[in-house]
């Protein structure tokens, strides 16, 4: 898993294009995903976006996800699930001051973000994570509320 997902980081870009792609599909699908009900489509899509970004992104299913602005490193990954950047515990070397054998999520997020067109997002300000969307399909919250006026874009 671990090598997957230093992989992800590297090929970020390729990863970026990819998923604008899924995106618009996605959002294309919201007529569909509407009249078929979106607890329906729950579980059969968690199981497929649990299976994909598990095996890339070790994805913890969190229901909000930034990789698109991290560089395609997941923080929930930090063991201190650090959202908004590294902790003052960062080894010289750029690994983790918790698991010394790994990077820190946030120094490979960064190198990420560099490979990506909207690399600068790694700045934004992450909202805290809300529990409730623990082992939801964020791509479906993406689906339901990207383009809906009034509120604010959902990331995947």
């Amino acid at each position: 898993m671990y090598a997957l997902r230093q992989w992800s980081v590297r090929h970020a870009r390729g990863l970026e294009r990819l998923y604008a792609g899924l995106e618009r599909v996605l959002v294309g699908l919201r007529p569909l995903f509407a009249r078929i009900g979106y607890e329906r489509l729950e579980p059969p899509v968690a199981a497929m976006e649990r299976g994909a970004k598990g095996l890339l992104f070790d994805c913890r299913m969190c229901g909000q996800c930034i990789l698109s602005d991290t560089g395609m490193s997941c923080p929930m990954n930090c063991p201190k699930s650090l959202r908004n950047g590294p902790c003052g515990g960062v080894r010289p070397n750029g690994h983790c001051e918790v698991k010394p054998e790994m990077r820190c999520v946030w120094v490979a997020a960064w190198e990420g973000a560099q490979r990506m067109n909207g690399g600068t997002t790694i700045l934004d300000l992450q909202p805290p994570v809300d529990h409730r969307l623990w082992g939801r399909s964020s791509w479906l919250r993406v689906a339901r509320e990207k383009g809906v006026p009034g509120r604010p874009p959902a990331h995947g």
